[in-house]
């Protein structure tokens, strides 16, 4: 059946992540998890010309590689649980792909960021209120279309907090 399958790639993810090695982010406030950045790229690259050929909402922005980055350093593990929580309640739930490729990486992007986000400590509310206005399924692809600016910061972010 489709949940056994779907249950069996979830596995079988999980595993082939543990196995290789991984890019640990300490943050400040004793924040620090284990990502797999070029697995989070490579699935995001199969979903992601999808959500820019269907992204509507051109005059919308959603992310902000420079509002990011003025995410202070005390908050920066906040903010992350945030963005990762959004992505795995509001964006990924709603972005429908139409080939099992693109519903897989989606799922392994959900997957690996429900895993960053066992281990950030629960914060308030700080995304913009533009997602929330723009229609559920323009919002995701919206959401998917700019999930490039995340990964870009968690490059900034481990490279700002690498021993000098």
């Amino acid at each position: 059946t489709m949940m056994k399958s779907s249950l069996c790639f979830s596995l079988c993810l999980l595993l082939g992540l543990a196995a290789k090695p991984a890019l640990t982010l300490s943050l400040v406030n004793n924040c620090s998890f284990s990502v797999h950045m070029p697995e989070l790229r490579r699935y995001y690259s199969e979903i992601r010309l999808k959500a820019i050929r269907e992204d509507t909402e051109i005059g919308v922005r959603i992310l902000s590689i420079t509002a990011m980055r003025d995410v202070q350093d005390d908050q920066t593990c906040c903010f992350l649980r945030l963005l990762l929580r959004f992505y795995v309640e509001r964006v990924f739930r709603n972005f429908a792909g139409d080939q099992p490729q693109e519903q897989r990486s989606c799922s392994a992007l959900a997957n690996a960021f429900v895993a960053m986000k066992r281990n950030i400590n629960k914060c308030v509310s700080m995304l913009p209120p533009f997602f929330f206005n723009l229609s559920t399924d323009k919002a995701a692809k919206k959401a998917v279309a700019e999930l490039d600016t995340l990964l870009d910061w968690l490059d900034e972010v481990d490279q700002a907090s690498a021993p000098k």
